[in-house]
């Protein structure tokens, strides 16, 4: 046993032992009240106190119901109860697997003497007959347990009364410190402490002993692993006149880091998931102009242009103007736009679905005529364009076209057909799923799926600690969003964990993982990622 348990978030934790093992002590030690569902309280709830056991039926079925509650919502829920029957635990796992979340067991390692010391004094404690079938069960219990298919199997000790851990009547102290990491309580001694990490950042194997990994040597399906960075906010301190050189640092320390890839949103106004309508927004095709005057290696690209913004002829133009300037480093992300409230602003019509996957199949036909030789005319679904004509041309014989989205029957497939690349969305599962059905499509059209390079997407932030991680959640999270929800929608976590998430990606076919760091206000935030990129890629890739 160590002094580190880090469990997914969301999980279903499911407390096992005997009574006077220490499981309403150990767990509120590490967790929220919120979070803990105890059997004995409901209990007390729904009858004349918590030994009423004429009340037990209603009360364990109120703390069904308050766990399905809570996975519903992906929340994290403790089930504080003896669990020493097989069927029981069952339960619970198959709670946990409809909702699609992991269930952890955490087993009391409390030695039998001290188990009977703490029963004897209780207040009002378990008669020796009914204590003493629990203890001769419990060797058989934990066995069982080991062999049982949680996502993890923790093997934990509670703090006794006498170190700090819990007054004589089973409550916690007032005086012990609060977990940044959790919102509970951070014991000393024996118990160790609990860190709730978003669910991608961790594996859970069966009969994990309170341990985390921290092997972060690379397997060789990682070692061709490419980085992108994407900035999507300039809303940094010292307002607009800190903008241009901000950026500029941004890039010149991306380039370093290893990144090889840097995109920019393009959007004319903030988009809600990333602030307000408001903030600070630069126009992309000018920005990236900029970046390719202040850096020389790092490739350049929008993720992704809306087709439905500009006449793609003069797309064409700026793409291929970007590329000369940059001598040859242009990108070309596309997508079919979504952001209506954008279009209403600016007084662009909002084509239909239907409409918009026409211009982006005009787009991705049209371009490479736009950028190749001769200047033939062009008749499209939505656009015609008497002459095909772009001088000068693109430095690059071919400008890689990427295709944002992940919809199965018509992005994924148009990507089959045309693209370069794709970006998807989702950890490694949803990925997995993504990959095959594009694969599927290659099939229809006779291509070889290594010709499209596959990228993921997502917001991340990377501390040095566990604890330097859940300081910087707790300072920046939302005043309405809890710390857990916050870590998890940033996917917030150490180098090792990061190294671990992308290493999984690049197992199930992603080529390159693209980061939009949530901390890049920060100006370390590049250099305390760029661990995960050397980790990841072996010397001669780099």
């Amino acid at each position: 046993m160590t002094d580190l348990i880090v469990l997914p978030s969301p999980c279903l934790v499911v407390l096992i032992g005997p009574a006077g093992s220490g499981k309403s002590t150990w767990a509120a030690a590490h967790f929220a009240a919120g979070q803990v569902i105890s059997s004995d309280a409901l209990r007390a709830m729904a009858g004349d106190g918590e030994h009423d056991m004429s009340a037990s039926k209603d009360a364990f079925s109120l703390v069904e119901q308050i766990v399905r509650l809570r996975l519903g919502r992906r929340l994290t829920a403790v089930v504080d109860s003896l669990h020493l029957e097989a069927d029981q635990r069952e339960r619970w796992r198959a709670i946990a697997t409809e909702h699609q979340i992991p269930c952890v067991a955490i087993v009391m390692a409390t030695p039998v003497p001290e188990i009977r010391t703490r029963n004897k004094a209780r207040p009002r404690r378990v008669p020796d007959g009914v204590h003493t079938a629990q203890l001769r069960k419990w060797p058989d219990v934990v066995a069982a347990v080991r062999g049982e298919p949680f996502g993890a199997v923790h093997e934990v000790l509670s703090p006794r009364a006498d170190d700090g851990g819990t007054t004589a009547d089973g409550a916690s102290p007032p005086h012990l410190p609060q977990s940044l990491s959790t919102g509970g309580k951070q014991p000393g001694g024996p118990a160790g402490r609990v860190v709730l990490s978003p669910s991608s950042l961790v594996t859970t194997n069966e009969h994990t002993k309170a341990t985390e990994s921290s092997a972060c040597a690379p397997r060789p399906d990682a070692a061709s692993l490419r980085f992108g960075l994407q900035v999507p906010r300039y809303t940094w301190t010292g307002g607009p006149a800190e903008i241009a050189p901000r950026l500029r640092d941004i890039a010149l320390a991306a380039e370093a880091a290893g990144f090889d890839q840097l995109w920019v949103m393009d959007h004319f106004r903030q988009i809600p998931m990333m602030g307000r309508a408001w903030d600070d927004m630069l126009e992309s095709y000018t920005t990236l102009g900029y970046l390719a005057g202040v850096t020389s290696t790092i490739r350049l690209g929008t993720m992704v242009t809306g087709v439905t913004y500009r006449n793609i002829a003069h797309l064409a133009k700026i793409v291929a103007t970007l590329d000369v300037v940059s001598n040859g480093r242009a990108m070309c992300g596309l997508g079919t736009a979504w952001f209506k409230q954008e279009h209403e602003a600016y007084g662009w019509p909002f084509p239909t679905v239907k409409e918009r996957y026409d211009i982006l199949r005009d787009a991705l036909d049209l371009l490479p005529m736009m950028w190749g030789p001769g200047m033939p005319r062009f008749d499209g679904r939505t656009i015609t364009v008497p002459e095909t004509m772009c001088y000068p041309r693109p430095l690059q014989a071919k400008i890689p076209i990427l295709v944002g989205g992940s919809g199965e029957k018509t992005t994924l497939r148009i990507v089959a057909k045309y693209a370069d690349a794709c970006n998807l969305f989702g950890e490694a599962d949803a990925v997995r799923r993504k990959i095959e059905v594009l694969h599927r499509h290659c099939a229809d059209f006779g291509r070889d799926p290594a010709d499209i390079e596959v990228t993921q997407l997502s917001t991340v932030m990377v501390g040095d600690s566990h604890e330097a991680v859940a300081r910087w959640v707790e300072s920046n999270k939302p005043r309405q969003m809890s710390a857990e929800r916050f870590a998890r929608s940033i996917n917030a976590g150490t180098v090792e964990q990061h190294v671990g998430r992308v290493q999984a990606l690049a197992d199930i076919g992603v080529n390159r993982v693209i980061v939009s760091l949530a901390d890049l206000d920060d100006s370390q935030a590049i250099e305390r990622f760029t661990p995960v990129i050397t980790a990841v890629q072996l010397p001669e890739n780099r």
